[in-house]
């Protein structure tokens, strides 16, 4: 992989130590084997965990992850946490399944994210990062008084265990998002930034984004896509570079803002192709983030 150059001038890092800080990718909490052996694999030594099991959270993973994250110098900024029941990623049952909006499923992920709460604190991870879901944008309207009283008990309870509580952008505006925040009112809330999500489900350019919730933003992914021309399906999900985000102007926007966090490398593909773009995208980054 060629990001593990160093140079000024030839679209490479010139400082390792800042690619290893500032670029990471997404890693699987497994329960056996070593769950961060993955971003190694790319020169890498930052990454967001993610887990869909709350089942498998226990205080025997969470101190191996501890350890494992000790011993590799690999640095977890935070816990993506899903959530059980169903989760379509469309505009048309999307509404109805996705994150803490629908009453049907919303006792059972409040409880699954407390278990991702209790096992980041353990692990020594600081955050939790989850989807909330179609947020409605009337504040006037019954479901966002609930989301409101379910995003406050969990900014709570996470809070009482040192974490902060972070929501992915994407199915909801960021008017609505930033709305949402303030109502909630507690200091431990952020955003984590997906760019592409913003574009995918329609709800904004994400550079413009920063104008309205730039302020909030604790993590961001690294991620690619296209505006929806299909009214029932979100658009297509590309390698960083490839898309409508446009990247070198989106990270002089948020660096320019102040910060200097994560960028979470996030391709939604399987298999060599997915592995063969992560490497691509941090080559494609070490072309300008961190340069002068």
């Amino acid at each position: 992989m060629s990001a593990s150059r160093i140079g000024r001038n030839d679209g490479s890092w010139r400082d390792p130590a800042l690619k290893n800080a500032r670029i990471g990718v997404i890693a699987g909490l497994k329960v056996r084997g070593d769950s961060l052996r993955y971003v190694a694999d790319f020169g890498l030594q930052t990454c967001q965990l993610v887990c869909w099991e709350p089942e498998i959270y226990s205080a025997s993973l969470a101190g191996r992850v501890k350890k494992e994250s000790a011993k590799s110098g690999v640095r977890i900024t935070s816990l993506w946490a899903g959530w059980p029941g169903p989760a379509n990623w469309n505009f048309t049952d999307g509404p109805a399944t996705l994150g803490l909006v629908p009453r049907e499923w919303r006792d059972r992920r409040v409880t699954a994210l407390r278990k991702a709460g209790d096992f980041a604190a353990r692990a020594g991870i600081p955050a939790v990062v989850t989807h909330l879901g179609f947020i409605p944008e009337n504040q006037r309207e019954r479901l966002f008084g609930e989301m409101v009283a379910a995003v406050r008990g969990l900014a709570r309870y996470f809070g009482e265990r040192g974490l902060e509580f972070w929501f992915e952008t994407g199915q909801e505006t960021p008017v609505t998002l930033l709305r949402l925040i303030e109502t909630v009112g507690l200091p431990n809330l952020g955003i984590n930034l997906d760019p592409a999500n913003l574009i995918m489900y329609g709800k904004a350019n994400p550079i413009d984004a920063l104008e309205v919730f730039g302020k909030h933003v604790k993590s961001v992914h690294a991620k690619d896509g296209l505006y929806p021309t299909d009214p029932m399906k979100l658009g297509e999900e590309v390698r960083v570079g490839k898309g409508k985000v446009r990247f070198p102007e989106f990270v002089r926007a948020l660096e320019g803002r102040g910060y200097r966090g994560a960028y979470i490398i996030e391709r939604e593909i399987e298999g060599a192709k997915q592995s063969a773009d992560i490497a691509a995208t941090v080559d494609y980054l070490s072309g300008f983030l961190g340069m002068d």
